[in-house]
């Protein structure tokens, strides 16, 4: 074993050496890179002069353009005449243009077009006479056209603006009508696709003027998707008209209108999502009736408005079409100046400076790896039984075993995800990352006392004492094949940010992580896995507290900008009082964590095993008061950072790149542009080592499971420490590898979605693992027949609450929680009473010993 673990270790440095120097990322200004390489083709032999207002989209990989508008002879100050346009363009990248003449049923310009699964969906225009309002999903039959019809609007309508939120497509402003005396509207239309049968309904308007040629998009404001729209003009009849530079948000959950901040000179342009919280605002038209050249980058979160250089070769065209391209944007034809269009397609790709971690950032990060190998080479000689292996003998201190189980809780995910969240809403989570105060009196006075007392290896040999083996093994195996998602998700997601925002390779990441962890537990056990965990939450709070501090020193008031600056947007914010249910109010909050943290603290191997490995249950006791009293603290901390990010990119909002594509990936991304050399391998040390405390409590705790739970169960005659202590490193070094090989799946495959419905699924199968510990614990009555109507009951009740959305996620597990005891509470009412004494395994046996 101990040759297979160094060359685990050589293995680890070979990975290191043959890779080199990671690059870092810094992007000093966003620079979108134009392609002019693709053009229409010609008609008929003549080249093409462009279209503008055609609608476009794509359908099963080809880009499609339909209709449009151009002066094929003369432009308006020649008098030349505006032609409205049938045509179809089609575009496959491996067979080029392909050109249906009259392709739509009547000529058509100055629509919607919304990209559907199922095809591209063409909302309203106009023709040279009259408005239409006619709304049609264009799809291929092989590559001929298919127009079938959908719910009209309720009026006709063009040069209106559009997006699909969600599975709801919106639509503002407008013409209703072509010619004189026509006047821009204030019209506010949605279809919502799960119920096209009820058609478009027509929803209260921005609170602002009318307007047509206005901007639309759909991105997130960090709490909901929701519908912006930007700029415009208003105008009637021959009179001048006026363009509007305001902007407004729509959203669909509150049903209500909010006026945005800042000027956005925009009308006739186009507006793109960029990454998770940006609008790409391209182009436009000024009050002079001459072309805004510009292109401007809006941030939802921040509320600030940036510019993005455009060369002076790139016309940039108004009423046309932007389009998703790869990773980055294909803008449609369009209008470049008045009556002018252009046939060229833009294809626009965000480039980034690439620069180096310095020797001194890659020396610190090496200082850290090799700490983590002497930790677990040091303790890697008590290990002698079993027992060593997973309880430590008993001989870790009680300060450890806090920091270890605090340490086992936050993970790298959970280390950029509280900033994050913090940073993209307000701090109505605090509550429930500092729940465990509610729980620390249950799980001290209950679940303690009676893992010490029974003296068990895993929280689910009680299950086999109170009920029967079936029981036990059924959720020990549900508890092993989740720590196995979850090493991958904690080695996967992290590896990610990672490589967005310091160029290591997501592989790479993977690996080092990954084998390094499995290293030094598979040496050192749970002992070198608490000692390491210490260490790495010592790194996790230096890297917290080191960022905090810098931030303040780069505003321009310190720790006050942070505080006046999100106090006045509502950053501080804890959320509703009112008690509903199904939003994260902090009646939900405060209901979630408390059925949360006793599942988890309760029953969840991982830290119960940390219970176990103390000289004495008040040790233990300790223990849990020292992960209370730092959950506090350190929640307040990553909050803090998660605000003082945000008022940092309010103030500075060019250092905020289009490249940040992940939410979660914004303190990887601060930490990467803005911090000094040396420090910079401090943090990302930070990173690494959030994501290994928690990867290693996985396997550790995995292997324990499988050992005790399922090894000794198969081989009962397996009682030799040695041998056990050999299975136990076998069964880790399995189990690792697996979580390691599952990361890499995910990773090269990019099914990332693939954890989303794994940990559904396993979570729906956990969620009521509380529950049926309280059960066992609290009543006399429970027997095994209950207990499995109870989890049966807790898996049917979590699908249909995940499936109604009659109370927000964060209450999933207090459904499950509680339909596993009442149902398993019921159901053993069924059954005849047993005549085995059970006392001894509930609060009641504690009693009559008086213990």
């Amino acid at each position: 074993m101990r040759n297979l673990i160094l060359t685990l270790f050589l293995l680890l440095g070979t990975a290191v050496s043959t890779t080199g120097v990671p690059a870092t990322q810094l992007t000093e200004t966003d620079v979108i890179r134009w392609d002019t390489s693709l053009s229409l083709p010609q008609l008929d032999g003549t080249p093409n002069i462009g279209i503008a207002g055609a609608f476009s989209g794509r359908v099963d990989g080809k880009l499609l353009i339909a209709g449009g508008a151009n002066f094929p002879d003369r432009t308006p100050e020649a008098n030349g005449e505006k032609r409205y346009h049938r045509d179809l363009y089609i575009y496959d990248a491996s067979r080029g243009w392909q050109v249906i003449r009259d392709a739509l049923p009547a000529p058509r310009a100055y629509g919607i077009s919304v990209t559907l699964p199922e095809g591209v969906l063409c909302i309203g225009g106009c023709d040279a006479s009259e408005c239409t309002d006619q709304v049609s999903l264009l799809t291929l039959d092989g590559d001929r056209p298919r127009f079938t019809p959908w719910p009209s609007l309720p009026r006709p309508l063009a040069n209106a603006a559009g997006a699909l939120v969600g599975h709801r497509i919106y639509v503002a402003g407008g013409i209703e009508q072509v010619g004189g005396g026509t006047a821009a509207t204030r019209d506010f239309f949605m279809l919502d696709l799960h119920d096209r049968g009820r058609g478009w309904q027509e929803l209260p308007p921005w609170p602002g003027p009318a307007r047509a040629f206005a901007v639309a998009a759909s991105q997130s404001d960090g709490f909901d998707n929701c519908f912006y729209l930007f700029s415009g003009r208003d105008f009637s009849g021959d009179s001048a008209w006026t363009v509007h530079k305001d902007g407004y948000r729509y959203n669909p959950r509150l049903g209500s209108w909010e006026r945005l901040e800042g000027e956005f000179p925009v009308m006739a342009g186009t507006a793109a999502p960029f990454g998770t919280n940006h609008i790409l605002l391209i182009g436009g038209r000024n009050g002079t009736n001459s072309d805004d050249r510009m292109l401007r980058l809006y941030h939802t979160i921040t509320e600030t408005l940036t510019e993005v250089p455009v060369s002076d070769e790139i016309d940039l065209p108004v009423t046309t079409n932007v389009l998703p391209d790869d990773d980055g944007i294909l803008i449609t034809s369009g209008e470049i100046r008045p009556g002018v269009r252009t046939p060229v397609l833009l294809r626009g790709t965000l480039q980034s400076t690439i620069h180096r971690l310095t020797g001194l950032d890659i020396g610190v990060i090496t200082l850290y790896f090799l700490s983590l190998a002497f930790i677990g080479w040091y303790f890697s000689k008590n290990q002698k039984t079993s027992d060593d292996y997973f309880k430590g003998g008993g001989r870790i201190p009680w300060f450890i075993v806090g920091l270890s189980i605090f340490g086992t809780a936050l993970s790298a995910i959970t280390f950029m995800a509280i900033p994050a969240k913090a940073y993209a809403t307000d701090w109505s989570y605090l509550l429930f990352n500092s729940g465990i105060v509610l729980a620390v009196p249950v799980i001290v006075l209950l679940f303690i006392p009676f893992y010490r007392r029974l003296n068990v290896t895993t929280a689910y040999e009680y299950l086999e004492a109170r009920f029967n083996p079936l029981v036990r093994i059924l959720c020990s195996i549900a508890f092993i094949l989740f720590q196995i998602g979850r090493m991958g998700v904690v080695l996967l997601l992290p590896s990610i940010a990672l490589n967005v925002v310091t160029g290591f390779d997501i592989f790479l990441c993977i690996t080092l992580m990954g084998v390094l962890s499995l290293a030094y537990t598979l040496m050192g056990g749970i002992e070198a896995v608490a000692w390491t965990e210490a260490l790495q939450v010592v790194v996790l709070l230096g890297a917290a507290v080191t960022v905090l501090v810098i931030v303040c020193l780069q505003l321009p008031e310190d720790l006050g900008t942070i505080v006046a600056s999100a106090s006045a947007a509502g950053k501080f914010n804890l959320g509703s009082t009112a008690f509903d249910l199904r939003q994260p109010t902090m009646w939900t909050v405060l209901i979630a964590t408390f059925f949360t943290n006793i599942t988890t603290y309760g029953t969840d191997q991982t830290i119960v095993q940390r219970y176990l490995t103390t000289a004495t249950e008040r040790e233990a006791r300790k223990g849990v008061y020292v992960n209370a009293a730092l959950t506090i603290p350190a929640t307040i901390l990553f909050f803090l950072v998660g605000t003082a990010l945000w008022a940092f990119y309010r103030h500075y909002p060019a250092e905020l790149s289009m490249a940040v594509r992940d939410s979660d990936a914004i303190l990887p991304w601060y930490i990467s542009t803005q911090l000094p050399s040396g420090v910079l391998g401090l943090i990302i040390a930070g990173l690494f080592a959030a994501a290994m405390s928690t990867l290693s409590s996985s396997m550790n705790s995995a292997a324990t499971a499988f050992v005790t739970d399922i090894h000794r169960k198969l081989c009962p005659a397996a009682r030799d420490g040695r041998a056990l202590l050999r299975t136990a490193r076998l069964s880790t070094l399995v189990l690792g590898l697996v979580g390691v090989g599952f990361a890499l799946i995910m990773a090269s495959w990019e099914i990332k979605s693939l954890w989303d419905e794994f940990s559904k699924i396993l979570g729906i199968l956990l969620g009521g693992l509380g529950g049926l510990f309280l059960l066992g614990l609290t009543t006399r009555r429970a027997n095994t027949f209950g207990a499995l109507c109870g989890i049966a009951a807790s898996v049917v009740v979590q699908i249909l609450v995940a499936r109604s959305g009659y109370v927000n996620l964060l209450l999933y597990s207090t459904t499950g929680f509680l339909s596993c005891f009442i149902v398993g509470y019921l159901a053993s009412l069924c059954v005849p009473r047993s005549s085995r004494d059970t006392d001894s395994l509930t609060i009641y046996g504690k009693r009559k010993t008086g213990a």
